[in-house]
């Protein structure tokens, strides 16, 4: 499926309206930073490092980007402010390409005669549950057959809240009494979709960090499990980080990896903050693909994330 295809009209309007408040703290900041000044100097260069890091791109993503444009700086000798932003832009596309390659078409999975398996992690309250319910149902409508697990058996409410999104997006759903054993849950999920030939199967897990040693254990079980039943799985372990939180997401990030093999992350709550600019740290400190953003609440408002969108709906019209 083409680039073209993801992005209609009012998906691209979505976006749009879930970065405004990034985009418009960021370019605040960013025009007092050339105020008065016709050429990037180090002055302006000094005030862009702290643009970026109070825009929660992080120091480690903010400094690789200075870098670069310091590089072009010596290289053309000289650059006028008025080219900054299409400097900008060009970087941190780069970025986002590098830690993209790969280009994901409209919520679609693989081809493997088996159900595709999705571990989904992430900490209480980052959207984890919300994301499942958006990602079954835009599978669903995709025309794909979804089943959800419900392996976070420690929080009642944990197990209550997928059950209303298996209702609103309508799969079927496995669940246990509480303080089931998870990797039971797990087992259990995909025992069933390989029984009824499902598709898709997304097993929701506990959101928990203050014991990283019981959480590696638990996330290594479910695994293991899944696995009996259908080697090299899960396929996909999406972490769910929460965009609004900043650089608490990207320490989230930092742990959870440590914890389990994540290999694609879902950021939410873009629209409802101005840290959008922790999409390009996240994206570039880890080397993990970005695979959906969350830009509003409503169910069918989870996106595929999609770098050149991203970077045209952050920097202004004039400048595409």
């Amino acid at each position: 499926m083409g680039f073209f295809s993801i992005f209609s009209k009012e998906k691209k309007e979505e976006l749009n309206k879930g970065l405004e408040k990034s985009k418009e703290s960021f370019f605040a900041k960013l025009a007092k930073t050339v105020m008065g000044k016709s050429k990037v100097d180090d002055e302006v260069l000094d005030h862009l490092e702290e643009v970026l890091v109070t825009s929660d791109v992080g120091v480690e993503t903010t400094l690789k980007i200075i870098e670069r444009i310091e590089n072009r700086v010596s290289r053309d000798k000289y650059l006028g402010t008025g080219q900054l932003n299409a400097i900008l832009r060009e970087e941190i596309s780069g970025l986002l390409m590098e830690n993209n390659r790969e280009e994901l078409s409209d919520f679609e999975i693989p081809k493997l005669g088996r159900p595709y398996v999705m571990m989904v992690v992430g900490v209480n309250g980052a959207g984890k549950t919300t994301t499942i319910g958006k990602l079954a149902y835009q599978f669903k409508k995709k025309g794909y057959s979804v089943m959800l697990g419900a392996a976070d058996t420690f929080r009642a409410a944990a197990v209550d809240q997928l059950e209303v999104w298996a209702q609103r997006a309508d799969v079927p759903i496995v669940v246990q009494n509480m303080g089931a054993d998870p990797a039971a849950v797990a087992y259990d999920t995909v025992k069933s979709a390989i029984a009824k030939n499902c598709d898709i199967v997304i097993i929701d897990t506990a959101g928990r960090l203050h014991n990283k040693a019981n959480l590696m254990r638990e996330l290594t079980k479910i695994k293991n499990v899944t696995s009996k039943l259908l080697p090299d799985t899960p396929d996909e372990v999406l972490l769910v980080l929460d965009g609004s939180t900043g650089q608490n997401a990207i320490e989230q990030a930092r742990q959870f990896t440590a914890a389990t093999e994540v290999n694609a992350l879902a950021i939410t709550k873009l629209d409802g903050t101005a840290k959008g600019g922790v999409v390009i740290g996240i994206s570039d400190q880890f080397q993990i693909p970005v695979k959906y953003i969350g830009v509003g609440e409503k169910i069918d408002q989870l996106q595929v994330f999609d770098r050149r969108e991203f970077v045209d709906s952050f920097f202004p019209e004039e400048e595409n």
